[in-house]
């Protein structure tokens, strides 16, 4: 029962919308399922739904945490919708927070990502404000992680063509692209990224991605 519990617990966290952090279950799912094996879910993104050419939503998932300098310059030339945020804090569990970039046609992309990551804080802020015990401490370090601009961005929501899906996967520091079905809209996607620290090392059984540990203590903000 608390394993069952536990996974609940992440697909609810993951697989939040833009808008609230509210969960969808009628939504394109892009990342691995609770359960799915990592090399698994490595290569279900090297396939491509069948479809007419044109831009699709697509999941970019990166190597390790990214601060907005570091993901412009990876998404350079690349139509970015959205980004996501996590806070990597040791045996923490911590939240997705996916940020609409609304900015993008005034500003260049790391500006554009540095505002959201400020939206990302301040979401985080006033969770740390409403909740209660463990919750609110979580939240209100990070909240003041991503407010002093931290390495957090773990994947980012793009449209590109699929024939531009190879390209853009051989990038550094991008470690998947899974491209959406076609017909597929940036606002009814369910996502939750491969994060940086689920890794497969080979050995049997192999890694699965389920919820990170969260018996740690909480950093202080």
């Amino acid at each position: 029962m608390l394993v069952v519990a536990l996974v609940t617990v992440w697909v609810a966290g993951s697989s939040s919308a833009p808008g609230d952090g509210s969960g969808s279950t009628d939504a394109t799912r892009l990342g691995p399922a609770a359960g799915e094996t990592v090399a698994g879910y490595l290569d279900r993104t090297r396939a491509v739904p069948p479809g007419p050419p044109g831009p699709r939503p697509a999941l970019v998932q990166f190597t390790t945490g990214q601060d907005p300098a570091g993901a412009a310059a990876v998404l350079a030339g690349v139509p970015v919708r959205e980004a996501v945020f996590r806070v990597p804090l040791p045996r923490v569990q911590t939240a997705l927070r996916r940020v609409s970039l609304d900015d993008t046609g005034t500003v260049d992309l790391a500006t554009a990502l540095r505002l959201a990551e400020t939206r990302a804080a301040n979401r985080a802020g006033e969770l740390a404000r409403t909740a209660q015990g463990r919750p609110a401490t979580v939240a209100a370090t990070e909240s003041a992680r991503l407010a002093a601009g931290c390495a957090c961005v773990v994947a980012a929501v793009v449209e590109i063509d699929p024939s531009a899906l190879p390209g853009l996967a051989a990038r550094p520091d991008v470690r998947a692209v899974e491209i959406a079905p076609a017909g597929a809209r940036v606002g009814a996607l369910a996502v939750s990224p491969l994060l940086p620290e689920q890794t497969d090392d080979g050995r049997d059984p192999p890694e699965t991605v389920g919820p990170v540990p969260d018996d740690g203590p909480v950093p202080p903000p």
